[in-house]
């Protein structure tokens, strides 16, 4: 099997069609370099201060001795920009079509705690193979990942197996450093790794899904107005003020991002 490091690309290699090649060869693509280490420190202090008020997991899928942000729009500006980046957008469009923000979580994954079970983010939705890709996620790391730190395990290939793998598959770890970008279809086996290091490795997992599909989180619940109508309008698009054609996602008949700004908090 091809190790992960031999399928990296460098930020300057990699574009949409790079990128999507490797989605549909591998079901993953890692681009390094995509931030600055002056921007993972931004990003990893403004999430450690949303995680001092976030408690652990509940269940083993979750992990117990896991932390994770949810409602991530609305507690952190950190990845507004990496949300609608020109090449994330790029690879949605590409492989989704119009696209929504599904599941975007901070995923702290502390000390002593075990790997996730293996698993297809595009599992949820009750839809029968063969069907089209429904989700497209991006792994960012603020803390390298390792293999002993809880990187995160893939199934190379697992994206074109149809149904449940009748054996344990063999995983490896997407091993990366901070700065680093993971793209992953939703139809990839993986999971969080183990992480037997005395620290904690965090990274976000920006979770997107096809817009006529309703997406994991209620994000127009889960994100006030007030702080909606101050984010780019692609990105309050991807949060669920937009329509998928010709009518799905309306509001009385118009556009939400006109009851957006019309509308009080």
């Amino acid at each position: 099997m091809t190790s992960v490091a031999q399928r990296r690309l460098t930020r300057s290699e990699a574009d949409v069609d790079r990128v999507t090649e490797r989605l549909e060869r591998d079901g993953f693509a890692i681009v390094e370099g995509f931030l600055s280490q002056e921007e993972v420190a931004a990003k990893r202090a403004d999430l450690r201060r949303v995680l001092e008020e976030v408690p652990a997991g509940r269940n083993e899928f979750e992990g117990f001795d896991t932390r994770r942000i949810y409602a991530f729009f609305a507690k952190t500006r950190s990845f507004d920009a990496e949300a609608i980046d020109p090449l994330v957008l790029g690879v949605l469009e590409r492989t989704l079509g119009p696209a929504q923000l599904s599941a975007p979580v901070g995923i702290s994954i502390g000390p002593g705690e075990s790997a996730q079970p293996l698993h297809r983010d595009d599992g949820i939705y009750p839809l029968s193979d063969p069907k089209p890709e429904l989700v497209v996620n991006t792994m960012w790391a603020l803390d390298d990942f390792t293999e002993a730190n809880g990187a995160t395990r893939v199934v190379p290939g697992s994206h074109r197996w149809s149904g449940p793998p009748d054996t344990e598959p063999e995983t490896v770890a997407a091993v990366m450093p901070a700065g680093s970008v993971m793209f992953f279809l939703g139809s990839l086996l993986h999971g969080g790794g183990a992480n037997t290091t005395d620290r904690a490795r965090l990274g976000v997992i920006l979770h997107y899904c096809a817009a006529w599909l309703r997406p994991q989180e209620n994000h127009v619940l889960g994100v006030p107005r007030r702080v909606v109508r101050d984010l780019p309008e692609p990105l309050q698009e991807l949060l669920g003020y937009g329509v998928y054609g010709p009518f799905v996602g309306n509001v009385d008949g118009r556009h939400p991002r006109k009851y957006l700004t019309t509308e009080p908090s």
